[in-house]
């Protein structure tokens, strides 16, 4: 198994799904009682890499979780780019990197 594989475990869609709901599906994030914005995604505050993803206490730890909203997560992930292109299922097509120096 590698880290993209954890996440389709039976343990990480059980646990994600749990708190998902514990939250409320609302991204803890932006979301405020005046506007409640709908999350999307459990995302680690610990990034997973290659090796962390296979200890339980980061990736499967409640306390090492949050739920974001599309938004709130591309900015975690891409705050470094000045755009970023999907296709429409989700993919990276471009990335443009704020100092100019690459595209991947």
């Amino acid at each position: 198994m590698n880290r993209q594989q954890f996440y389709k475990t039976p343990q990480w869609k059980e646990l994600s799904k749990a708190y998902a709901k514990s939250v409320n599906y609302l991204c803890e994030r932006c979301s405020t009682i005046d506007n409640p914005v709908p999350g999307k995604i459990c995302h680690h505050k610990i990034h997973l890499n290659d090796i962390n993803y296979l200890d339980p206490k980061i990736s499967l730890n409640w306390d090492n979780i949050e739920y974001l909203c599309q938004d709130c997560h591309n900015k975690e992930h891409f705050s470094m780019y000045d755009e970023v292109i999907w296709d429409d299922k989700g993919n990276i097509i471009d990335v443009k990197r704020r100092d100019n120096e690459e595209t991947i």
